[in-house]
């Protein structure tokens, strides 16, 4: 299986149940794992990072994109970053199902994207089930907030610290909270 074939399982929202998908996403994991623990050890110059998360991605990175160690990711190549934006330190990217961050972005230390769920059914519980997570442009998502599968966050919405977004977040808002609500607009 090659990444493209995996992309386009993805985007036809086929479960990752069967037995090649799974070989194939532990063989990706175990690559993700090479890279993020050189990553995270030692101090790497700003190019070395960005060559680095640039094969982990597999593109290259716009050199407007700062991602801060250490950083976690258990595929990697399902990340789409756009540029200018800044990921703080201690982020876990669970990116089976699709990561898009939009330009400009914010991403405070110690946030979660997860992109994967298991079947609820005991007889299911081995099953995963993914949708992406989409990131508008300008978004600022603050420390330790989780942002679950299948979630949209729209242009310029600031994400509270500590919050766990389970629905879409309208452009232009702040939403904070377990599970995250709506608090107020932004006026632009």
């Amino acid at each position: 299986m090659t990444i493209k074939e995996f992309q386009q399982l993805i985007a036809d929202g086929q479960p990752l149940n069967r037995p090649d998908i799974v070989a194939f996403m532990r063989q990706q994991t175990v690559e993700a794992q090479r890279i993020t623990c050189v990553y995270n050890t030692g101090f790497h110059e700003p190019e070395e990072r960005r060559q680095m998360l640039s094969q982990l991605f597999g593109y290259q990175l716009d050199e407007t994109v700062i991602i801060n160690p250490p950083f976690s990711t258990d595929f990697g190549k399902n990340i789409h970053i756009g540029p200018k934006v800044f990921v703080n330190a201690g982020c876990q990217f669970q990116d089976q199902g699709g990561i898009w961050i939009g330009e400009g972005c914010l991403i405070g230390p110690q946030v979660v994207f997860a992109t994967l769920n298991h079947g609820f059914a005991p007889s299911d519980r081995q099953s995963l089930y993914h949708k992406p997570i989409h990131v508008g442009n300008n978004v600022w998502i603050g420390a330790h907030a989780t942002t679950l599968q299948g979630v949209t966050i729209g242009d310029n919405a600031v994400v509270a610290a500590g919050a766990v977004v389970t629905k879409d977040v309208a452009a232009n808002t702040i939403v904070g909270g377990v599970p995250a609500k709506f608090i107020k607009a932004i006026e632009v």
